[in-house]
């Protein structure tokens, strides 16, 4: 791609008024408010709509349809947010519009507007993350930052959610969840007025053309690697489904204190947050793919002894392989996608792996899971290490496979050869 072409595709070179540091504390700043978020909506709008009296078949079905719902709407997103080339405007419409759902959401009773409003909800926030992604890669390719760093407020905020939120929660009650969950969505909705602005598309005239016989995102489907890019983290992360689900639940039934299961979570989040600390050093020594498929390997050992039921001793080292099984697969991931697909097509690739890896398949272990779990247990945790180790083997194809540079070409009359090396410079 020529360096004009760069300077204005899709947008996703900002104005030069954001300067490194600026552009990274936007970003930053987003993360850590989106995770915010996050970290009350996964462990308490299940307790909000307990104590709406809904039952457990009724909450686990509420909580799971966004997972396959958005395998139409994120890539929806993504494509128009791509089209658009402004994604600072998708994700504030998608913030300001989650913020209205929790409002109205609060008011709802019964499980069928509760299904269908509380859904939405859930579907606004969580696309909200990919397109976000999209510009912290944007970031990492034009201005040189470090995604590592910029992503790791996110961690930090999420462990605060978790805590802060349990103790307002516990003293006030399971009904404030959703208040107390809008409350961090307002925050999104300004770090997303605060997303930077991209740069000025020149005039229609000056802008290469280009005659695809097929859209980007089929362009993307029909390369070989990328697929077995998205099997690799699909599987990866999807192995985690049982441990969120039912990690808490089962650490409860032999035995541990409350308190030793949210100090567990947090050593996971922890080594998480050391691992984004330092990734500009990591990067300098393994490729994305190498971390990916130390995640791999990781999480096909972490869950195989999970499934044995192991002691406490060994529990905290098995929480500290969260750095690899989520944090490296997922920094590799980011990077992989920052080097192999043209920024034409970031918002794509990155919606394609929210999808997989972040619905489609973490939806369909946790209800194998869940259907296993009350007669297998503990051992629930070997479907865990099985999807690991189709993850791992996923990986190794892609190690072997790819040779560094772009999977497709942005002019889209050819692909370039998948294990074509980076362009100098």
């Amino acid at each position: 791609m020529s360096a004009k072409g760069a300077r204005w595709s899709i947008g996703l070179r900002f104005a030069a008024a954001d300067g490194s540091a600026l552009l990274a504390a936007r970003v930053s700043f987003f993360f850590g408010a989106i995770f915010l978020a996050y970290g009350l909506i996964l462990p308490y709008f299940p307790v909000w709509l307990d104590s709406r009296g809904l039952s457990p078949i009724e909450i686990s079905t509420i909580t799971a349809a966004p997972l396959f719902v958005r395998m139409l709407f994120t890539p929806a997103a993504g494509m128009l947010a791509d089209r658009l080339g402004n994604y600072r405007l998708v994700i504030v419409v998608l913030a300001w519009s989650a913020l209205a759902l929790a409002i109205v959401v609060a008011f709802l009773a019964g499980y069928w507007p509760i299904l269908v409003i509380g859904v939405a909800f859930l579907l606004a926030v969580g696309t909200m993350l990919p397109l976000t992604e999209t510009i912290a890669v944007a970031a990492v390719r034009t201005a040189g930052l470090d995604y590592g760093r910029m992503r790791l407020w996110g961690s930090i905020t999420f462990i605060v959610a978790n805590f802060i939120g349990g103790v307002l929660i516990e003293a006030l009650g399971g009904g404030f969840g959703i208040w107390l969950i809008a409350s961090t969505v307002a925050l999104t909705v300004g770090a997303a007025h605060l997303l930077p602005a991209p740069a000025a598309r020149p005039p229609a005239a000056t802008r290469p053309r280009t005659h695809c016989r097929l859209s980007f995102p089929a362009r993307l489907l029909r390369s070989r690697l990328f697929v077995v890019f998205l099997v690799a983290m699909g599987c990866i992360h999807g192995a985690h489904a049982t441990f969120y689900t039912f990690g808490a639940l089962h650490w409860q039934s032999q035995g541990l204190a409350a308190a030793w299961v949210g100090t567990l979570w947090a050593i996971g989040v922890i080594a998480e947050v050391i691992l984004f600390a330092f990734s500009a050093s990591i990067v300098r020594r393994f490729t994305p793919v190498q971390l990916m498929v130390a995640g791999a390997a990781a999480s096909v050992f972490r869950w195989t002894v999970m499934a044995f039921n192991p002691p406490l001793a060994l529990l905290v080292p098995l929480q500290v392989l969260h750095a690899l099984t989520y944090g490296a697969a997922h920094l590799g991931a980011i990077l992989f996608i920052s080097r192999a697909v043209p920024q034409q097509g970031m918002g794509n690739a990155q919606a394609f792996y929210a999808v997989i890896a972040n619905g489609l398949v973490l939806g369909l272990v946790g209800l194998a899971a869940g259907a296993l779990y009350t007669s297998w247990g503990g051992a629930v945790y070997f479907i865990s290490a099985a999807v690991s180790a189709v993850g791992l083997g996923a990986a190794v194809l892609l190690l072997n496979g790819w040779g560094g540079g772009l999977l497709l070409s942005e002019a889209c009359d050819a692909d370039v050869s998948p294990t074509a090396r980076p362009a100098a410079g």
